[in-house]
């Protein structure tokens, strides 16, 4: 069977992914499916960088402005309504174009991990979110020595319970179901190609003036209304809302609080890099070096190879 050709467009936050996107979309008579976790909320627009009308030029969008934000939203869910969204790309014959930087949505979603539906013991999940990390890690070790190792490097309580909760669930190692979950084939060919900038300092000075045009535009606004909003705890994770609710409570001025945004900004960048760098088949393209004339031209060359293939 022939693999479906699907082009992806990944790297930090402020890299300039929008308007690569919304280029190659139009060169290659494409539809944009979103890969980004926050995008997906109403009301989110600013804070989430979401384009706008304007910048979508006539390109359709999917994945994104489609729940409110007191609806929690998993993986699992992304990877089915983006497979529906992408057949829906190919039904009018045109190319699916993968955007964004939530690396777990996009390595999900092209690797088709298959997820199970996981059952919950509340009772189960109470008593040991109510032990220590030493506690947990100690159970681990005895059960699932792959997560034990995995996760002792870098201590995140929930992921640990976690692991635990699915193994005393369904008696087979976290790490196992895991490896079960990516031996379905993929039915998708994807050419990556990813934005990062050799010189770090000039991506950070992106993001940061990317945080004063937020504020420019009103995003205190938004992080007002969300602040007295019902939040699930997937939406309760963005970044650009809660670090200004310190200063609508009264609690810190408002310049502590868009540096706060820019260092936290930048740590989500570093992050996303980290995790897209593991992947060797992105093609990687330097945004310092480049002006946006060279990177469009080069990314072009670079799928007309690439499909070729």
């Amino acid at each position: 069977m022939d693999k479906i050709k699907i082009i992806t467009i990944i790297g930090p936050t402020a890299s300039g992914k929008t308007s690569l996107s919304i280029a190659v979309a139009k060169k290659y008579n494409g539809e944009i499916v979103s890969a980004d976790s926050m995008q997906i909320y109403e009301d989110m627009d600013i804070g989430t960088a979401k384009p706008t009308l304007e910048e979508m030029d006539g390109i359709k969008h999917y994945m994104m402005d489609f729940l409110p934000p007191s609806t929690n939203y998993s993986v699992a869910d992304y990877v089915k309504d983006a497979n529906s969204a992408i057949k829906e790309i190919l039904d009018k014959n045109k190319l699916p174009i993968l955007v964004g930087g939530t690396g777990l949505y996009v390595d999900s979603l092209l690797n088709n991990v298959q997820f199970t539906e996981q059952k919950v013991d509340e009772q189960l999940r109470n008593k040991l979110n109510s032990k220590s990390d030493e506690e947990l890690l100690q159970e681990l070790q005895k059960v699932d020595k792959e997560s034990y190792d995995k996760l002792s490097k870098e201590i995140n309580h929930k992921r640990i319970a976690r692991a635990l909760e699915v193994y005393y669930l369904t008696g087979k190692p976290k790490s196992q179901i895991d490896k079960e979950a990516m031996m379905v084939e993929s039915p998708y060919k994807p050419i990556k190609i990813g934005l990062y900038a050799e010189d770090r300092q000039f991506l950070y000075d992106r993001i940061n003036q990317r945080v004063d045009i937020m504020v420019q535009q009103g995003v205190l606004e938004e992080a007002k209304n969300l602040m007295n909003s019902n939040l699930s705890l997937t939406a309760q994770k963005a970044i650009g809302y809660k670090e200004f609710f310190p200063y609508l409570n009264g609690e810190d001025t408002l310049e502590n609080c868009v540096e706060k945004l820019k260092m936290n900004t930048r740590r989500y960048a570093k992050r996303q890099l980290t995790w897209f760098k593991r992947d060797k088949n992105i093609k990687w393209f330097d945004i310092s070096k480049l002006n946006s004339e060279e990177l469009i031209k080069n990314v072009f060359e670079y799928i007309d190879e690439a499909k070729d293939d």
